[in-house]
């Protein structure tokens, strides 16, 4: 396994050389996924969506790299669905890249924490009636 894959295993991202262009075999190499992949994930993330050279090949440039890079983290690393990936993607902007997206990450996690504080937090006439009924149901279980 060479170093780029052995990083992209173990979940650490691997250095993107000092180039313009790539191509989608090294962008493939680099993300540790296959070619076909990074082709299904054109289709259905707006952003990602390289330039074809005269000869019809797919030119990445860096940026899209490292949008590559994090959509795989997120469906690969973070469990998140295509669909959940590409809305996140879409409420952060995709302006700062990766390292602005892992301060995201932080202070989403924060605001999804406090979301679930006020739903589980709160209390209702409904949601007390659910729990006495839900107990009951438990009661008649064991």
């Amino acid at each position: 396994m060479s170093a780029p894959e052995n990083a992209a295993a173990v979940g650490t991202a691997p250095e993107i050389p000092d180039k313009l262009y790539f191509r989608i075999g090294e962008v493939a190499r680099l993300a540790g996924i296959k070619p076909y992949v990074l082709r299904f994930w054109e289709t259905e993330f707006p952003s990602l969506g390289p330039k074809k050279s005269g000869t019809g090949h797919r030119l990445y440039r860096r940026k899209e790299v490292e949008l590559v890079l994090e959509i795989k983290r997120l469906l690969y690393e973070k469990r998140f669905t295509i669909e959940g990936a590409r809305k996140f993607l879409e409420s952060q902007g995709r302006q700062g890249g990766a390292a602005t997206a892992a301060k995201v990450g932080k202070s989403r996690r924060t605001q999804v924490k406090n979301v679930q504080g006020d739903l589980f937090g709160a209390s209702s006439p409904f949601l007390d009636e659910v729990r006495k009924e839900l107990r009951e149901i438990a009661e008649m279980l064991k």
